[in-house]
């Protein structure tokens, strides 16, 4: 019965540190969006240029 208990305590203390590290998260969600803003923002005109290019020589124009 004590073994139950402990498992018990043991879980409820692993949610209890989960909880902490929700700004951990956020802040990693918020840096890989702006990683993917300022990639998209570099190579955005590059790529658009490709896909014409790859475009045009596929329908001869």
């Amino acid at each position: 019965m004590k073994r139950l208990q402990n498992w018990f305590a043991a879980g409820r203390d692993l949610v209890e540190d989960e909880r902490g590290d929700v700004p951990g998260w956020v802040l990693v969600t918020l840096m890989t969006a702006a990683l993917v803003v300022v990639i998209w923002a570099v190579a955005g005109p590059a790529l658009v240029d490709l896909f014409e290019q790859a475009i045009s020589r596929v329908s001869g124009i």
